[in-house]
């Protein structure tokens, strides 16, 4: 099946950002932005995130979930990191193949 330009980029453009809710072991992900609009969000955990390498255009992989979904531990620029849900409210992610 051929599939033209024009449906990728609407395939691209129409897809939704993931939060670190949605992540799952082995995916590889990439910071498409960083805002904090939610209710609860913690603007000194994102700059604390920030300064520890998880800025826009990064990438990581999932190493871990814990069972009911928080902390979450990534592998990111060398390191691992675990991230609580609640730290990480304020990223919008999303999939690189």
């Amino acid at each position: 099946m051929k599939v033209s330009t024009e449906q990728l980029i609407n395939d691209n453009c129409t897809q939704q950002p993931l939060t670190f809710l949605q992540l799952q072991p082995g995916m590889k992900v990439r910071v498409k932005s960083i805002c904090c609009l939610e209710k609860g969000c913690q603007p000194m955990c994102l700059k604390r995130l920030q300064e520890m390498g998880l800025t826009e255009g990064s990438e990581f992989e999932v190493v871990k979930v814990a069972p009911f979904g928080d902390p979450i531990e990534i592998q990111l620029r060398g390191y691992r990191l675990c991230i609580r849900k609640c730290e990480a409210c304020g990223f919008l992610l999303e999939e690189v193949e």
